[in-house]
């Protein structure tokens, strides 16, 4: 076993000097504090022939120049099991719920290649939501990747925990939630949430808080898809992967790279943004043991999707939806933005002529309806042409459709939560696009399930 010894620490990166040979990059060390607790490091960096840069997976508190550090003879192993569903874990596979440890598992690296090419499936069909607005016009395609893009307080953390109520209540699937920077109160209440519904047992979460360690935040998402492998490979079982959200896990490799004294790149960012989406994005892919359908929470920073942290990681999508403070202003839930969310699979070979006949007629009629708000709230409906105003009362009905109340929100909005089929969802649009719903007023369209409801 290499042994080294701290020679210099700069907040959270380590300096360790080895005498006889250095550890690979990303391989693990392990310090043992005055106080009996370990701190891990994780190599970043062969600084000299001796000498490696390391970032802290840990409080620093407690460490100075001249400790032993040993080297544990490969990367960071995390702990995976079929018992690991209904539990909540830190980076290390260490149970956060109060519950006693995993007795009978198997070790799995966080760092790993990506599936070979000619294992890899492509992602291919509907995974229908039960929300309207995502499966009209933004459809998730089972195995692909979806990017869930808004700032702060828009919905984003909702959302995925609807689709995991749906995986679990729907689907009979299994979720690996990965909570990056999450806040204490926002994992604590997702944890809660999953209690009260009853869907607990049908996912594994594991965070890396916002408090902790940047090395933590860093490592994060690797040690949570090691568990969605774990269960597409060895158990053939189809996941749903979440993280929320990638931003703070961009912003956590910055930190590392700022302390490792690497230039920063464009607008601040780190020069290996690229290669680190890349090392979390290309192993979120399905075989044919089975598939892993990710969506991923994008914060936006100042509103502004051109940023690097968000550009770079569409590239990787299927699915692109954005949430839209606007409407959220307008009290319009899921304040999805119906003009610029698209899906991949949108074309008639892929989800059918019916369907991409509706999201088109929807899409025309919102986007008309837009065009024309700047006239209407200047001289009034009442100075559109006829046509116009068939196609505003229209796309107004189509707003207040696509709404929907959710069944994780039943306790504070007391509206019960609805689940409608595809079917359901395009015979509305169809029906009020033909004019059959224009003898009902507006409002009875709001946070309702199908038309039916309505009749």
């Amino acid at each position: 076993m290499i042994h080294g010894k701290i020679i210099s620490i700069h907040g959270d990166v380590i300096e360790v000097e080895f005498l006889d040979g250095l550890p690979n990059i990303n391989d693990l060390l392990t310090v043992r504090k005055p106080d009996a607790a370990s701190v891990m490091f994780e190599v970043h960096d062969h600084s000299s022939r001796k000498t490696a840069k390391t970032i802290a997976l840990g409080s620093t508190e407690g460490l100075k120049r001249g400790m032993t550090v040993e080297h544990s003879g490969g990367p960071l192993l995390v702990p995976v099991c079929r018992d690991c569903l209904g539990r909540v874990f830190d980076i290390f596979g260490e149970p956060i719920d109060g519950k006693p440890p995993l007795k009978q598992y198997s070790l799995k690296p966080i760092h790993r290649q990506p599936p070979a090419l000619e294992e890899q499936v492509t992602a291919s069909g509907i995974l229908e939501t039960g929300i309207k607005i995502i499966d009209l016009l933004s459809p998730f395609p089972k195995g692909g990747k979806v990017g869930l893009f808004g700032g702060a307080g828009v919905g984003k953390t909702v959302l995925l925990m609807e689709f995991i109520y749906t995986i679990a209540k729907v689907h009979a699937g299994i979720s690996i939630f990965c909570g990056v920077g999450e806040r204490m109160r926002e994992g604590h209440e997702l944890w809660r949430e999953m209690q009260r519904q009853g869907i607990i047992d049908h996912a594994s979460l594991i965070f890396g808080e916002m408090h902790e360690a940047p090395g933590i935040r860093f490592r994060a998402p690797l040690a949570a898809i090691a568990h969605a492998e774990f269960f597409r490979d060895d158990c053939g079982k189809d996941v749903l992967f979440l993280i929320d959200n990638i931003y703070r896990f961009v912003q956590a490799g910055n930190e590392v790279s700022v302390l490792l004294g690497r230039l920063s790149s464009r607008v601040g960012y780190q020069p290996t943004l690229l290669a680190e989406l890349a090392e979390v994005e290309e192993r979120l892919v399905s075989t044919k043991k089975g598939s892993i359908t990710s969506v991923q929470a994008i914060y936006v920073p100042a509103d502004d999707i051109t940023d690097p942290a968000c550009a770079n990681v569409l590239p990787h999508l299927d699915t692109t939806v954005v949430l839209s403070r606007e409407i959220a202003s307008k009290g319009l839930y899921p304040a999805i933005d119906p003009l610029l969310s698209t899906s991949k699979l949108l074309s008639p070979e892929d989800i059918g002529k019916r369907h991409y006949a509706v999201s088109q007629a929807v899409r025309e009629h919102l986007s008309r309806y837009r065009e024309l708000l700047d006239i209407i709230s200047m001289l009034g409906i009442e100075e559109l042409s006829p046509s116009d105003r068939k196609i505003v009362r229209r796309a107004r009905r189509l707003e207040e459709f696509l709404t929907q109340p959710f069944f994780l929100t039943e306790e504070f909005t007391g509206r019960k939560g609805r689940h409608v089929p595809l079917d359901k969802t395009l015979e509305g649009c169809e029906k009020i696009v033909a004019g059959e719903m224009d003898a009902f007023p507006e409002e009875k369209f709001f946070m309702i399930g199908d038309v039916s409801e309505i009749a």
